[in-house]
């Protein structure tokens, strides 16, 4: 028996019919077309499908879609605006924050809410932030200097150098 449900998804109400076992992750890049939220464990292991819900970073693969009726969700096509990109996806593209680029909204998602509770966090509070969302290509100091540098633009302070670095 289908339910109908209203999300809004990067500020857009949709009303749909889900089945009750639905998981959010499918109703977003199935249903409705955005792909930029990754499939990667189906396990909540790697954090690839992690989105924003009320502004608190989730799995999307551990929630069923009924489970998201009248909620907020932000996904990475959420991020940027008219203006141009989110500071994280800049410190991303600006850092070299990516390799292949599977984690890489999930990363962004998480860090947006990690950097929402604490505007300026250490080296130690962004690794143990990200902890729950696994890269297997960068070795995670290009994304450590994503997030500063995503810190230090919403600060309004001197960015820091985005030399790459390669390991």
């Amino acid at each position: 028996m289908k339910k109908q449900i209203t999300v809004t998804i990067n500020g857009t109400p949709h009303t749909v019919e889900v089945e009750p076992r639905m998981l959010l992750v499918h109703l977003i890049r199935e249903k409705l077309s955005m792909t930029g939220t990754h499939i990667g464990c189906d396990t909540s292991s790697c954090g690839a499908c992690t989105i924003l819900i009320n502004g608190k970073s989730a799995k999307s693969c551990t929630i069923l879609a009924v489970q998201a009726d009248g909620k907020e969700v932000t996904t990475v096509e959420g991020l940027a605006t008219a203006e141009g990109l989110h500071p994280i996806q800049e410190g991303f593209k600006e850092n070299h924050g990516l390799h292949c680029g599977f984690c890489t909204p999930g990363m962004m998602l998480r860090a947006v809410e990690l950097l929402e509770k604490n505007p300026t966090p250490s080296e130690e509070e962004i690794r143990w932030g990200i902890a729950g969302n696994l890269c297997r290509c960068t070795g995670y100091n290009n994304i450590v200097k994503a997030i500063q540098y995503a810190s230090a633009k919403m600060q309004g302070n001197e960015l820091p150098s985005t030399e790459p670095e390669f390991v």
